[in-house]
């Protein structure tokens, strides 16, 4: 055997290199538990070095492991969030269409309401301009005197005057000329005058007429004692009846109101009657007609 040169060791070093490459051993520390005491032991697993050890691959593994959960619990959270704005999206929707049900039912109502007020007001107005030409129709038939009588006196200061007692009976006929309403029926009160003194005076009751349908009124109009003062000169005698013909006026205004659709729509009509009657002394106690002397506005 020679010894070997500087030169071989270092080529045959080479060449050893070159067919199988050396690789270095690692031991991994891990702790092993005796009872709860906890000793950390050595173990001589060899673990492969980083070029082809296969703990790498169980590492790279569980890493891969990992990042697939965390990837996957990353990947969760927008599904999540775009779950949550989905359910928010959903319920604004929601409300939004209950808002405008809301809306449109508040709509409808007062639509109807206004609707409904337009076609009542509509068929009340047609009512009321249906029910103006229908207006009463008044007739004064008569008037008899029962009682007259003119005698001195004074009034209730003592100034000494004549004095003028009457009683008398005015008659007409009231007719409802409307086909589908009734009236109820007043009237200011009858005044008989002479010389612009009223010396009779007489109420007519309240009633109510049907329609289409006529009475026969009957009103008393009397006065007692009223004063005449300087026109009670032509009226006295000794008989205490007067000896001419007596100018009269009776006059009056007959109100009606009907009710043709309960207490909303109710026309009113207004009578003027103004009648002229010549009394004749002789003609007491007999009707006198008035259908030719009356006059109505």
């Amino acid at each position: 055997m020679h010894a070997k040169t500087d030169s071989e060791v270092t080529s045959l070093d080479a060449s050893s290199t070159t067919r199988s490459p050396r690789r270095a051993v690692y031991y991994v520390q891990s702790p092993s538990h005796d009872g709860e005491k906890t000793t950390t032991s050595l173990h001589s697993t060899p673990v492969l070095s980083p070029m082809g050890s296969p703990p790498h691959s169980h590492s790279s593994s569980s890493r891969f492991s990992g990042s697939r959960k965390i990837n996957r619990s990353h990947n969760n959270k927008p599904n999540w969030k775009q779950h949550h704005i989905a359910v928010i999206e959903e319920e604004g929707l929601l409300q939004t269409e209950h808002t405008h049900h809301s809306l449109s039912r508040r709509c409808y109502f007062l639509a109807f309401l206004l609707g409904f007020f337009l076609l009542f007001s509509f068929f009340s107005l047609i009512l009321w301009a249906a029910s103006r030409p229908m207006k009463p129709h008044i007739l004064i038939k008569s008037i008899k005197f029962d009682h007259l009588r003119v005698q001195a006196g004074s009034d209730s200061t003592g100034v000494a005057t004549d004095m003028i007692t009457m009683n008398s009976t005015v008659k007409f006929t009231y007719r409802n000329t409307g086909t589908f309403f009734g009236v109820h029926v007043t009237a200011t009160p009858l005044d008989l005058s002479y010389s612009e003194i009223v010396i009779a005076t007489g109420n007519l009751k309240k009633f109510y007429q049907s329609r289409k349908s006529e009475r026969l009124v009957s009103v008393a109009v009397m006065g007692n004692k009223i004063p005449l003062y300087g026109s009670g000169a032509s009226l006295s005698s000794t008989t205490g009846m007067p000896t001419v013909p007596v100018p009269l006026k009776l006059s009056f205004v007959i109100r009606s109101r009907a009710y043709v659709l309960g207490r909303l729509v109710k026309p009113k009509y207004y009578k003027r009657v103004e009648c002229s009657i010549n009394l004749d002394p002789k003609k007491i106690n007999v009707p006198v007609s008035l259908k030719k002397s009356c006059t109505y506005d």
